[in-house]
C-alpha cells in the first residue's frame, strides 16, 4: 500500500497512527469480541471512549467548568442553524462578520431565525482579506458576534480575534486545534471534525452553559444545546465510531502538544508560501497578513497551466490540489496531520514546475 500526500480541504488527512489503531480495533475492540461500531452506546466499552473524548477535548481547549463540550451530528452546517435557534432571542440582533463563502452560509441560516447585522463585509474582496478592527460596526446589546476563523475557500485566517462586548462565537471548522487560543474569549466555538480532528458528519461544540439557557421553550428537544449538555451528548444514539476516531486524534494532539503542532503547521505553510513568493509564476490570492496556515490558495498564469499542475502533482502522489469549484485555481490544505514531507514535496514540485513552464 502506498500512502499519498493528501491536500484535500475536507474530508482530509488523518494521522496515520490513528488510522492504524482504528484498523487494528475494527473487528474486535479491546477484547469485546465485536467492533465498536456494533457496541451499545450505553455499554462499558463505548462509555470509556466517550468519557475520554470529552475529557481530552476539555483539556486541549482548556475549558473552564462553566463550559460544556459536546459532540453533535450534522457537522458545522447544522450549527449554522442550531446556533441562532438557541442563542438569538426574538427581538434581538446577532452580528455576523462576512468574510467569505462559509460565513455567507452561516448568515443565510441565521436570517431564517432572526435579525442579523452584517458587522463587516470582505466576502468578495480581491485579494482576499479579513476586516480590520476599525471596520467592525457592532450592534449595542447584540445577542452574539459570529466570525469564521478560517475561510477554507478564500485562504484567509484570523490571526488575532476581535474583542467584543457581546459573546463571540466562531466557526473553527478549518483550523480547530491547529494553534493555541483562549477559549474564554468566546461564548461558543464549533467545528466540523473532518479537517483537523476526525471524520465528516460530526461537530465539536464548546459553549458557555449560561448561553444554552437562552433557548426558547418551544424549540424541539434535539435542537436544544441544553438537552445535549444534560445528557452528555448521549440523548440519542450518537455517531459512536466517529467519536472514537475523534478520541484517537485527541490522544495524538495531546502526545504532540498543541504548541508543537502549531509550530509544524507554520513551518509547513511557510515552505509553500516561500515557493509562491519566489517567482511571479505563482500568485497568492490572499493578502499576506491574512494568509491561512491551513488552506494555501494561489493561481498560475492560466487555467490550462493550473489543470496541468494539478494533474502532474497527482501523478507524483499529491492529491486534492484543485481549487474550489467556485473560485478555481489551486488550493493546498495542510492540516495538522499532513506530514512535513508532504509540504516539502509540494514546494519542490512547485519550483520545478515553474522552472519548466514559466
Amino acid at each position: 500500500m502506498a500512502r499519498i500526500f493528501n491536500f484535500n480541504a475536507g474530508p482530509a488527512t488523518l494521522p496515520l497512527e490513528v488510522l492504524e489503531e482504528a484498523q487494528r480495533d475494527l473487528l474486535d475492540f479491546q477484547g469485546t469480541g465485536m467492533s465498536l461500531i456494533e457496541s451499545s452506546h450505553r455499554g462499558k466499552a463505548y462509555d470509556a471512549v466517550h468519557a475520554e473524548a470529552v475529557a481530552n477535548y476539555r483539556q486541549l481547549l482548556h475549558c473552564p467548568d462553566d463550559y460544556a463540550v459536546l459532540f453533535l451530528p450534522g457537522g458545522a452546517s447544522m450549527q449554522f442553524a442550531m446556533l441562532p435557534l438557541n442563542l438569538l432571542p426574538a427581538g434581538q440582533t446577532a452580528d455576523y462578520i462576512h468574510s467569505g463563502a462559509w460565513a455567507s452560509k452561516a448568515i443565510k441560516e441565521a436570517r431564517l431565525v432572526g435579525k442579523v447585522n452584517i458587522a463587516a463585509d470582505t466576502g468578495k474582496a480581491q485579494p482576499a482579506r479579513l476586516p480590520a478592527a476599525g471596520e467592525l460596526q457592532l450592534t449595542p446589546g447584540a445577542a452574539y458576534v459570529h466570525l469564521t476563523s478560517n475561510e477554507t475557500i478564500a485562504g484567509t485566517q484570523w490571526k488575532t480575534f476581535p474583542q467584543t462586548a457581546a459573546p463571540l462565537v466562531a466557526d473553527m471548522s478549518s483550523d480547530i486545534l491547529s494553534r493555541p487560543f483562549d477559549i474564554r474569549q468566546f461564548g461558543m466555538i464549533y467545528a466540523g471534525a473532518q479537517k483537523n480532528i476526525g471524520p465528516s458528519g460530526i461537530a465539536l461544540v464548546a459553549l458557555r452553559k449560561d448561553l444554552a439557557a437562552r433557548a426558547p421553550a418551544n424549540l424541539p428537544v434535539m435542537l436544544r444545546y441544553q438537552t445535549h449538555i444534560e445528557e452528555n451528548s448521549l440523548y440519542n444514539t450518537p455517531p459512536t465510531f466517529s467519536i472514537y476516531l475523534m478520541m484517537l486524534v485527541s490522544r495524538w494532539l495531546l502526545k504532540n502538544g498543541l504548541e508543537t503542532v502549531y509550530r509544524r503547521n507554520r513551518e509547513k505553510a511557510d515552505k509553500i508560501y516561500a515557493a509562491i513568493d519566489a517567482t511571479e509564476f505563482y500568485r497568492g490570492t490572499a493578502v499576506r497578513e491574512f494568509r491561512s496556515d491551513m488552506n494555501i490558495t494561489f493561481r498560475l498564469p492560466s487555467e490550462p497551466l493550473e489543470e496541468q499542475f494539478v494533474k502532474e502533482a497527482s501523478r507524483q502522489g499529491m492529491s486534492g490540489l484543485k481549487g474550489h469549484r467556485s473560485v478555481g485555481g489551486v488550493r493546498a490544505s495542510v492540516y495538522n496531520a499532513l506530514p512535513m514531507e508532504g509540504a516539502q514535496a509540494l514546494a519542490d514540485f512547485m519550483r520545478e514546475f515553474a522552472r519548466k513552464n514559466g
